[in-house]
């Protein structure tokens, strides 16, 4: 099978398109058919060694297919059911094996597409605004590149579903533009949004996922006793602070998450993706496809992506 593998960390140019053996799924496992995959920026963690992985690997870390074989003792899925999964690895392929328990049934009104668009950053911009700060109606939250992947997940669900006070920060007028069609309140650049959330009596939260360039003005941006969700790092990882600097502050918060802990278990998995699946179709939740890029091509993605020169999220289509 062709796959996109890892053989040593570094830039774009280390992604080799390769033949591999074929995999069989072990017990307690299911082999997919890939029909699509979401490109995010833990592949470029990944691929980096930001977050170290053993070489070589199979890159993709979220996507969608048909189950074609099952490993002994899975009862729970059947050959040919459409199913998606995220925090996997090995998604950048023809064919992946994943345990069964990560695995989630695709309703009929939602495609292979939306499913690997919106897996990994749907459920994130889930637990983000419903369970590692859950969000109030009125509260002030300042959403980081907000016409991005998550981004843009994120200002929905602030504004649509908890109906929260949105500052969006944005590069260009044409994303301001993107962020307030999706619910933001306010759309400003990345010079002028501390001051914004100072006259607004500042953020109850912030959710980052830019990391070093943003994080000092979004912890100045906190109303006393706020929280800065820092979920990621496009702009670099933030350097080590000293804490003092959170008391100073007004006794501030920082987390640091991920989803693989809010999907812990079976249950918090189904439940997640039953929500976001029926935002979804519901018309709740409006999952933008930016660009569909081939499996010879992952690396453009990746530069893509890196860029941040695009808006809505990035799939590989098998």
């Amino acid at each position: 099978m062709k796959a996109v593998v890892v053989e040593s960390h570094g830039g774009p140019e280390n992604l080799l398109l390769k033949d591999i053996p074929d995999i069989r799924p072990a017990a307690g496992e299911i082999k997919l058919r890939m029909r699509a995959a979401g490109v995010n920026f833990i592949d470029i963690y990944h691929r980096e060694g930001v977050y170290p992985q053993r070489l070589p690997f199979v890159l993709g870390n979220e996507g969608a297919g048909e189950v074609i074989e099952l490993g002994e003792g899975v009862t729970e899925f059947s050959i040919g059911d459409r199913v998606a999964y995220a925090s996997v690895m090995g998604s950048f392929a023809e064919h992946a094996v994943i345990p069964s328990h990560r695995a989630v049934k695709l309703p009929d009104d939602v495609s292979f597409d939306q499913a690997a668009a919106a897996m990994l950053q749907g459920m994130t911009a889930q637990f983000l605004t419903e369970s590692c700060f859950p969000l109030k109606e009125g509260q002030v939250a300042i959403v980081h590149a907000a016409a991005g992947g998550v981004g843009s997940l994120l200002t929905q669900l602030a504004s649509h579903k908890h109906h929260a006070t949105v500052i969006a920060t944005t590069s260009t007028p044409e994303k301001a533009e993107r962020a307030l069609c999706n619910g933001a309140t306010h759309s400003v650049d990345y010079d002028h949004f501390e001051e914004l959330a100072h006259d607004l009596g500042g953020a109850e939260v912030v959710y980052d996922g830019v990391g070093r360039a943003t994080f000092d003005h979004s912890l100045a941006s906190l109303r006393p006793r706020g929280m800065l969700v820092l979920y990621g790092a496009a702009s670099g990882q933030v350097p080590p602070f000293d804490l003092q600097r959170l008391n100073a502050a007004g006794s501030v918060y920082v987390t640091r998450p991920s989803l693989v802990h809010y999907v812990a278990t079976r249950e918090e998995l189904l439940s997640r993706a039953t929500t976001l699946f029926g935002d979804i179709a519901s018309g709740l939740l409006t999952i933008e496809i930016a660009a569909r890029y081939p499996l010879d091509a992952v690396a453009q993605a990746q530069e893509d992506l890196a860029s941040r020169a695009t808006t809505g999220k990035l799939i590989i289509t098998i």
